[in-house]
Formats: structure tokens, C-alpha cells, sequence
């Protein structure tokens, strides 16, 4: 036998020993600190706007509030500005002096937490940490098994909370979808609430249908908290309340729920969702201008009611394609406005949330994972603290699919890697490992100590992304992407459980019509 043939043999046992042990460390849990992406990661790094820029849209938000203001406040809402200094003109619209913008702004909550019903679970808003989650409301559901739309359920409203609470890079769950088998108004917005907080520990955000369903609501989250002084001392739910309908008007009913749940001591998200070219102008710095003015009504608004009550900046204008009027909420005009929002959302020091990932797309292709991925990426890179509808939505979110939940896991694990950065210390310079590797050693670092060190904690795998040779692709199957997104949804579904004791599931099960199991 030649030397090199035996010099072969040791090579590849070598070879065998290392990727075994790096299987290994891929399947050992790591502690949360150590892990390569988590929840809260500081971005910032991305600034579309420049500081001019951020300067011009501030100043021509205010002229906006001072001229032109917002109407239809309900009378509630007028006592409660009025007395804070905001002036009601002949007109029937509220403006705002550049003073009384400031004020609120001085005493507006910074720096607070969404709980989770699990404190692991809580999402602390400050600087530019960055948290994924779902969102929206749309009506339908998209099945992969059939390549068909169908009226989305609590039963899939459920399992979406339930897939949620099982996806590491998921950190909130936001209502997502209509209950549209439930016809009464209330028991769908009890059914919405109750699907949420029964398939997820994880901070949820829900909406009303109707200001007086908050009072029956409150009831069963008071009874799922275990009481109201364990509600307010950790709220774990938030109301999304588009309190405008843009352009600069108040959504009357929307506003008294606002009042109610911050009697209630639930925190906001003001929610602004103008669309460029149709509800917000169409230039992408005025629908931005457009953003701010709105949401800073809303930040007038609550801290005249209750100074330093949790609310969340929620400026989400949306794009057009201006060819037809549609919604392209996948474009990269997308993009550009949720990062110009985030970067303002810095300037004002408020916690801020808006809109990224959601794809035009009528299914998880190509065209949805390049929408996904570009969106989520810079919304994270500009520190947007709460990314709403980051996975999951469709058909500029008419359709929810739970596959693409599934798979938008993987693709936000890239984006927090990119958020997260490039390591520069001493250590991670450091020659030394080049010196032991190219002077007398094997020539590669494969199986090096430094190698096998960063394998969990520099590095990020996906569950789903296939990162096989062509070769070992054929000797597994040929498996397609799809294929697995349904097998993971199904492997979670069959483990999830129920985040609601039992006693207290079955007791709210027996005083309310509860439509999922």
C-alpha cells in the first residue's frame, strides 16, 4: 500500500470525528445569553434618512398638526385635548400647538415592557432593540395542500398562536387572522382573545370590534392573569387600535376603546396605517410626515389623559402600486418607509413599532421569500423596536399561511444574524489560530478548537433551508421546501399544548362559546 493510501485512512476518520462532534453542538441547547440571534438585539446601523432629513420631516409634522389638524374626535377625546391645551376650531378639526406637542412628548412613556405571561417571554422597548412578531387581519387562510384560499377560523387562529410559542425567532404573537366562523361580533372578539392567549405565553396584542365588548374582554384576561391587581401589575396583552383613519381624522369608536383599555391599564399600539398615493401622499417622505403628525395626535391624546401610560409609536404607512391602486406591501418603497419611521421613532425616543414582511405573493414561492427577507432585513438594520406582520402574510395580508410562519422563523434567524453584526474584540483578531493553522499545522480549521467554540454562538442554522451538496440532495429524496415547512407545522401542532391551566380553561369554556379545541 502506497504512503499516501495510508495516509489517507486517519484523514477521513479525522474528518468523521469533527463533523460528529459538531452534530453534537448543534443539538445541545445553549443558554439564551449565548445564543447567535435572540430577542432584543440592538440595530440602528441602517439610516435611510439624513439628519437634515429627519430635521425637515419633524418641523413639517408639527406645521401639519398646527394648520391643518386632525377631525371627528369623539367628545370625549375633545374634553380631554382641549384641556391639555389643544385648540377646536370652527371647522370641527383639533390642532395642535407646536408647545403642546412637546409637552406630551416630554412625559411619554420610554423605555417600557411588554410582558409575556411568562417573564422569558418579555419585550423590553428601549434604544433600537428589535422584536419580531405576527399582525393583521386577514380573512383568509392559505392552504398548501390545496393551493386554495379558504375563511379563516379560531381553530387556525389558535394554531397559529400555539406554532408561535414554539418559534425562537417569533417573539410576540399579534392577532393575525378574522375568526370568520364566529358571526356575533363579541364572541369572536372573546374567541380572538382567548385563541391568543391560549396558544402562547408570549406578549399578545388583540383589537375590538366594538368599544363596549372591552368590559366582557377584560373579564376573561382578568381571569386568565389570575385577578386584576396580577393583570395590571403585568399586562401581557396590548390593544392595537387604529385610532385614525387617514388622511388626519380620528376613528371615533376606535378612540373610546383606546380610552377604556388605558383605564384598564392595557398598553396601545397608536396605530397610523395611511397607504401612499391613496390614504397618505405619495411621495415616501410625506407619507412619512403624514405618519408622524397622526401618531403624534395619538401621543397628545393619551398622555392628556394618563402622562406616561405605555404606548407604542405605530407609525405603518403602506405603499400603492400606483399602476392600479393595490396594496404592495412586499415592495421595496415598503421597505424604505418602515425604516424612515424607525429612524424617527429614535429621534423622538419612543418605543415604535411598524410593518415588514408581508409579501404580494399568493403563496410561499420565491417572489415571498425575497419580499420577507428584504423588508424584515431593514426594518431590524434600523432598529425598529416591534416589526409587525414580520411572517406568515399573504396577498398584501388578505391570506395567512401557517407554513410560512413555519418558514418565516428560519428566514428572521438570517436577519437577527444580520442585525446582530460583525464581533470585533481582541479574541476575534487574534492571530493566533491563523499561526496554529498555517505554521506546522493541518492547513484548514475545521476541526480546530476556536472552530468548534463559534459553532453555536457566531453561527446561525436554519431549520428548514436545505444547505445539502446536489448529491446528498438526491440520496435524501430530493426533499422540497415546502414539503418539510408542513411536516415542522405538523411536528408542533402535535406537541403544542394549551398556556392556560386547565381548571381555568374549563371554567371559561363552560361561561363562554369558545369555537376551537
Amino acid at each position: 500500500m502506497s504512503e499516501n493510501a495510508l495516509n489517507c485512512g486517519p484523514r477521513r476518520a479525522a474528518r468523521g470525528g469533527g463533523r460528529a462532534a459538531r452534530v453534537a453542538l448543534r443539538s445541545a441547547p445553549l443558554a439564551e445569553n449565548l445564543r447567535p440571534v435572540r430577542a432584543g438585539l440592538p440595530g440602528g446601523q441602517y439610516k435611510p434618512l439624513t439628519e437634515a432629513g429627519v430635521a425637515k420631516i419633524h418641523a413639517a409634522a408639527l406645521d401639519a398638526l398646527e394648520v391643518i389638524g386632525l377631525s371627528q374626535a369623539p367628545a370625549s377625546g375633545v374634553e380631554i385635548m382641549i384641556g391639555a391645551g389643544a385648540i377646536h376650531g370652527d371647522d370641527g378639526r383639533l390642532r395642535f400647538p407646536r408647545a403642546l406637542v412637546e409637552d406630551m412628548l416630554a412625559v411619554a412613556a420610554r423605555d417600557i415592557t411588554l410582558h409575556g405571561r411568562d417573564p422569558k417571554h418579555d419585550l423590553h422597548l428601549s434604544g433600537t432593540k428589535v422584536h419580531f412578531g405576527t399582525a393583521g387581519a386577514a380573512v383568509h387562510i392559505v392552504d398548501l395542500q390545496t393551493n386554495t384560499y379558504r375563511d379563516s377560523t379560531a381553530q387556525d387562529l389558535f394554531d397559529a398562536a400555539r406554532i408561535t410559542h414554539h418559534l425562537d425567532n417569533v417573539h410576540f404573537f399579534q392577532r393575525a387572522m378574522v375568526c370568520r366562523d364566529v358571526l356575533d361580533n363579541l364572541e369572536m372578539d372573546l374567541n380572538t382573545l382567548y385563541a391568543c392567549c391560549a396558544g402562547t405565553s408570549k406578549h399578545v396584542g388583540t383589537s375590538f370590534s366594538d368599544p363596549s365588548h372591552v368590559e366582557p374582554c377584560f373579564d376573561m384576561i382578568h381571569r386568565i392573569a389570575g385577578g386584576e391587581a396580577a393583570w395590571r401589575g403585568r399586562p401581557f396583552i396590548s390593544n392595537s387600535n387604529c385610532f385614525v383613519v387617514p388622511p388626519m381624522k380620528f376613528a371615533e369608536e376606535s378612540c373610546v376603546t383606546m380610552e377604556k383599555c388605558i383605564r384598564g391599564g392595557m398598553p396601545v399600539l397608536l396605530l397610523s396605517a395611511g397607504q401612499a398615493g391613496a390614504t397618505a401622499p405619495a411621495p415616501i417622505a410625506l407619507a412619512i410626515v403624514q405618519a408622524m403628525a397622526e401618531c403624534l395626535a395619538g401621543v397628545v391624546y393619551v398622555n392628556a389623559m394618563k402622562p406616561g401610560h405605555p404606548a407604542i409609536f405605530g407609525t405603518w404607512p403602506f405603499v400603492s402600486d400606483l399602476r392600479t391602486g393595490a396594496m404592495s406591501g412586499g415592495s421595496a418603497e415598503q421597505a424604505l418607509l418602515t425604516a424612515g419611521c424607525a429612524q424617527m421613532h429614535r429621534f423622538y425616543n419612543l418605543p415604535g413599532g411598524a410593518a415588514a414582511g408581508i409579501s404580494d405573493s399568493k403563496l410561499p414561492d420565491m417572489q415571498a421569500g425575497w419580499e420577507q427577507a428584504i423588508t424584515n432585513t431593514l426594518a431590524g438594520l434600523s432598529g425598529l423596536n416591534m416589526v409587525y406582520e414580520a411572517v406568515g402574510m399573504h396577498a398584501s395580508l388578505l391570506g395567512f399561511c401557517l407554513e410560512s410562519l413555519v418558514l418565516g422563523d428560519d428566514i428572521l434567524g438570517q436577519v437577527l444574524r444580520t442585525v446582530r453584526g460583525i464581533d470585533v474584540t481582541e479574541e476575534s483578531t487574534s492571530i493566533e489560530a491563523m499561526k496554529a493553522v498555517c505554521l506546522g499545522g493541518p492547513g484548514h480549521y475545521l476541526g480546530s478548537d476556536q472552530t468548534l467554540a463559534l459553532m453555536q454562538t457566531e453561527y446561525i442554522y436554519p431549520a428548514l433551508g436545505n444547505r445539502m451538496s446536489p448529491k446528498e440532495w438526491v440520496e435524501a429524496g430530493r426533499p422540497m421546501l415546502l414539503d418539510r415547512a408542513i411536516a415542522r407545522k405538523n411536528d408542533i401542532l402535535a406537541k403544542a399544548g394549551m398556556q392556560v391551566d386547565p381548571q381555568i380553561d374549563a371554567a371559561i369554556r363552560a361561561d363562554y362559546n369558545i369555537y376551537f379545541r
